[in-house]
Formats: C-alpha cells, structure tokens, sequence
C-alpha cells in the first residue's frame, strides 16, 4: 500500500489554503457569531495573501493534477496573482464602509475567499467539467455577496437579477459544453483540440456558440450585458468594486483559455464571434456610458467597453493577442479599483453620495482625490502617456499584426466616443462649483488611491515588467 502523495497536490496549494481557511472561519464566525466580524476580516485578508504567496512559489513548469482536470502554468500563475490582488485590496476597502453602515457580516469576507477559490479553480481548468465546478463555486458566491445588505430593497434587487440571469447562462454553458462532448467524444481541452479539426460539424459549432454565449454573460459583454449596470448600480459599492476587479479577470483567463487551447484549429470560426460582441461592446459601453448620472452605472458601461477592447486582442488568436488582453486586465484591475476607492470616499455626514454631479468642484475641496480621479478617467479614456493608452495600444497593435483592421479601427472610434463622458466627469471636477465637503478619506482608501494613481500616471516610464511576465504567461498556452 503506497502513501498518499501530497506533492500531486502541489499544484493546487493555493485553492486548498483558500478553501481550508474558509472552512476555518465559518466554524469561528458561528461559533462567535456577527461580533467575530473583525477577526475574520483579518484571517480572510491573510488568507488571500497566503495564496498569493503559494501562487509566487508555485511550480516553475507546466504541472497538471486531478488526473489533467486542473492545470498549473505560467499563465495560470499570472492570472491567479492578478485575481488575489484584486480580491484583497476590494475586500480591504470594505471594511470601513460596512463600518459607517452599521452592518456587522462575518459572512462577506468567508464569501470574498470562497468566490476567490472558484476564481482560481476557473483559472485552473483543464476541461470542461473543471471549468463548470469552478464558475458555480464562483457565482454562488457572488448571488450572495451581491444581496449581502439584506436591509437595502436595491441589494436584494440586485442579487435577485444576477441570481435569474446567471443561472440563465450557467444553464447555456452547460448545453453548449455537452454538445461539445457529443461531437468530440471528450472534455478534456487538449482532446477536443485533437478532435476538431477541418471543417467541424454544424452542431460542434453550435455547441462553441453556447458556450461562448456563458462565457460572455460572466465577462458581461453585449448582448449578455444585460445584468451589468443594475447589479453594478444596486450592489453596496465595496461589492460592485468587487465584481468589476476579480471576477472579471478570472472570466475573462477562462475565455481566452477555452479559446486558445480547445479550439485552435478552428479559430476562424469563433474569431468571428469574438470580433462581433468585441464591436457591440465597445459601441454600447460607449454611447450608453453618455447619459448616466450614477457614477457606479457609469462604470458599469466603461467595464463592458474595457471587455470589448480585451476581447480584441483575442480576436487576433495569436500570443501576442493574448499578451495585449493580459497587460490590459492588469491595467484595467488597477485602474477599477482605484476609480472605485475615490467612489468609497465620496461620503459626507448623510453618508455615501453616487451621483457625478457630486464630484463637482472636487479639486477645491479635495485636490488629492481630484487629480487621481482626473488620471483614471483620462486613461480609461485612453489618453498617453498614462497606462490606459498602453492597454488600448497593445490591443490595437495585436489586432493590427492579425490584418484585422477594421476592427482595430472601429476599437479607435469607440474609444474616441467614450473619451466624452470619461472627460465630462474632469470638467465637472475642475471647473463646476463645490456643491458638497467630503468626509476625510480612511487610511486604506487613502494608500489604495495613492498606490493606483501612481501605476497609473508612471507606468510607461516602466512597463517592461507586466510586459514581460505576460508575454510569458501568454506563450505557455501556445
């Protein structure tokens, strides 16, 4: 009889941590109840550093496990650093706002780390039933966190829409991936790569289709958007800075994983998938993006614009393709969480305001805040030399090297459109009247402010770095 080999489980260190400590704190916070609130924020916080540690020392080689369901790589070690991050510094900048709301829930953090393990177990797979695992853990999760205010009618509202809406899609990615199965004889990525091939069958293509459509919802790309600005707009803010930052990363390493690895001999087919919801998304998150006067709706429309820019780079099918949606989710995690800390600041003595309106006059009253309000919006907008205008660049380029041109050209159009609202949002802060004073900012909004901005404004003076790791994790798929 042969011991247990816990070195095969090397590979998934940082998943077992996560959902061990989880399993931990639920047992403190019901023993202790709402009053172990503190303690468990702190425990979930080292948690996810403990991961990103496990994540650092990972395997330097291509390592699979779970008979090759799961699967450790340098695009995997990217990514998942990528989503602890993200999930750390949104679950930090929580714990004051949950403070002046008066609502005690040693449940959000347990449930920021079990939406993370999905995350990282989404990040991970290796076939289609991993790939299914990972998404449920994840989104059953976040139906929770997204109605955690059980007090507030539009958080409960909110979790009601994506709770319907996801389990919409879950149900057609499930349909798409068992007709995959059928015509290919395998989940495995790798064997369906063998299997398709030439010119595929009419239902493989239909099975492609449906899973892209899941897939999309999770990213929120048009026309699978839908959920996007209600949920984004109805959430409490630490939630909705949440959802714009990890989850997106994990949905979006899956899309290009499942793309990349499991379909590569057909990339003419989906390319045109993926270049149709990277239009549609670019223009909605654009034109509709004009209107709104809740900043955190407004967001809503920018992150599905920045999903259509990624999915450009996609589009191009090639290592660089999948280098330039790498560089630009670091990017675009970094820019996110920094608009939404300034968001979380904006509290005066009757609480937490979300209109633009009320950013007006804010470089009288709060310079700091202003000027790295100002740096985020202009490189949302894509304006050089801050890193927004790398994101879109390498995109752009990547599409460029593929002779897709027309959809590099309209990407540059759409990015002119939603520079409109992104600058309307600066002149509303520099040159409109005080209409309100601020609360001063907490210390962790305050170093999460100061931390992006600065990434934000020198990025290009040192963007080898993230260049360079994601040029690697990009090729380990190849």
């Amino acid at each position: 009889m042969t011991g247990f080999d816990f070195a095969a489980l090397s590979p998934a260190l940082p998943e077992i941590i996560l959902a061990g400590g989880a399993l931990l704190l639920v047992l403190i916070g019901a023993i202790r109840g709402d009053k172990s609130e503190p303690m468990i924020n702190g425990l979930a916080s080292a948690l996810l550093l403990g991961a990103g540690v496990a994540v650092v020392a990972g395997p330097s080689q291509t390592v699979t496990a779970f008979n090759g369901s799961f699967i450790w790589d340098g695009f995997a070690q990217f990514l998942k650093l990528l989503t602890l991050g993200g999930a750390l510094i949104a679950l930090v900048m929580s714990f004051d706002y949950w403070k002046h709301e008066k609502v005690r829930r040693f449940e959000y953090s347990i449930l920021v780390v079990l939406a993370t393990t999905g995350m990282m177990l989404m990040i991970s797979a290796n076939d289609l039933i991993a790939l299914y695992l990972g998404l449920e853990l994840q989104s059953l999760a976040l139906y929770v966190i997204a109605a955690i205010h059980r007090d507030n009618l539009r958080s409960t509202e909110a979790g009601l829409k994506y709770f319907v809406l996801g389990a919409l899609s879950s149900g057609m990615l499930l349909y798409g991936a068992s007709l995959v199965y059928g015509y290919s004889g395998t989940v495995a990525f790798q064997g369906i790569a063998q299997s398709v091939t030439g010119d595929p069958a009419i239902g493989l293509i239909f099975g492609l289709v449906f899973v892209f459509a899941g897939l999309s919802f999770k990213v929120s790309a048009v026309p699978f958007h839908m959920w996007t600005p209600d949920v984004y707009e109805g959430a409490p803010t630490p939630v909705t800075a949440f959802f714009a930052s990890a989850p997106k990363v994990a949905a979006m390493a899956i899309f290009v994983r499942i793309a990349i690895e499991a379909f590569p001999e057909i990339s003419h087919q989906w390319r045109q998938i993926v270049v149709f919801i990277s239009i549609a998304s670019m223009f909605l998150g654009a034109f509709a993006a004009i209107g709104q006067k809740n900043i955190k709706r407004l967001m809503a429309y920018s992150s599905i614009g920045n999903v259509g820019y990624m999915l450009v780079g996609l589009a191009a099918g090639t290592p660089e393709g999948v280098q330039s949606v790498l560089i630009y989710l670091a990017i675009y995690v970094v820019m996110t969480l920094g608009t939404f800390a300034i968001i979380l600041g904006m509290r005066h003595k009757n609480g937490l305001v979300e209109n633009v309106d009320d950013l007006a006059g804010l470089s009288r009253t709060s310079p700091f805040m202003a000027f790295v309000m100002s740096m985020m919006m202009f490189s949302l907008a894509g304006i050089p030399p801050l890193a927004g205008f790398f994101a879109k660049f390498y995109v752009f380029l990547a599409a460029i090297e593929a002779e897709l041109y027309l959809l590099a050209v309209l990407g540059v159009l759409a990015s002119v459109v939603g520079a409109f609202y992104y600058l309307r949002i600066v002149k509303i802060i520099y040159f409109d009247e005080p209409k309100t004073t601020f609360e001063r900012l907490p210390f962790e909004l305050t170093a999460v402010i100061a931390v992006s901005g600065l990434l934000i404004v020198f990025y290009g003076l040192l963007p080898a770095p993230v260049a360079n790791a994601a040029g690697a994790a990009a090729r380990s798929l190849f």
